[in-house]
């Protein structure tokens, strides 16, 4: 079993966390929630995204839902601005 790498929201681009899941890394994003830390866990099956909060787990079946949730969700650093 892939170890769970453990990371802060907003640490890592979208792009970085989606390549980082479809190299099989398991994430544990911290966010802050009302107030307190909540762990999300993110992985990919090969076939299906999974985005497990506390209280639910969402699946997205292809790439482009993936990144509207860790984007929609702030678990993502958000997107550098052009000059």
């Amino acid at each position: 079993m892939t170890a769970t790498h453990n990371l802060e929201a907003g640490e890592l681009s979208a792009d970085a966390i989606i390549r980082e899941l479809q190299q099989g890394q398991r994430l544990r994003v911290t966010v802050e929630m009302l107030g307190s830390p909540h762990e999300i866990t993110l992985r990919y099956d090969g076939e299906t995204y999974y985005c497990e909060t506390p209280t639910r787990l969402h699946k997205h079946s292809d790439e482009a839902a993936m990144r509207g949730c860790i984007e929609e969700l702030g678990y993502a650093a958000p997107p550098e601005e052009s000059a």
